[in-house]
């Protein structure tokens, strides 16, 4: 059996989207897997929303997710777990040249 016990966990914001945040650098979220936890952030703070997603509601190709210090795209994507206290950070990506 799944265990379905939401958790909390710490999301860093980048400093361009703080703005969406109320100025804010961490934020607290809860859900059991990434995805969860970014649509209890971008419950909270909507304006998130257009930032983080496409219009058909995939993560935007800029926007890279780690947990702790692993990238998402090397674990379960969208689907990896989120344990109490885990930190989230979103981190965009920077195009150089």
């Amino acid at each position: 059996m799944p265990d379905t016990q939401t958790r909390t966990a710490t999301v860093r914001i980048p400093t361009p989207l703080r703005s969406y945040t109320d100025g804010q650098a961490t934020v607290e979220a809860t859900g059991t897997t990434v995805s969860d936890v970014l649509s209890d952030l971008v419950q909270q703070y909507s304006d998130l929303q257009s930032n983080l997603y496409t219009e058909d509601g995939t993560l935007r190709q800029f926007v890279n997710i780690y947990v702790n210090d692993d990238d998402i795209r090397y674990l379960d994507g969208p689907d990896t777990a989120v344990e109490d206290g885990d930190e989230v950070s979103i981190v965009p990506s920077i195009a150089g040249g």
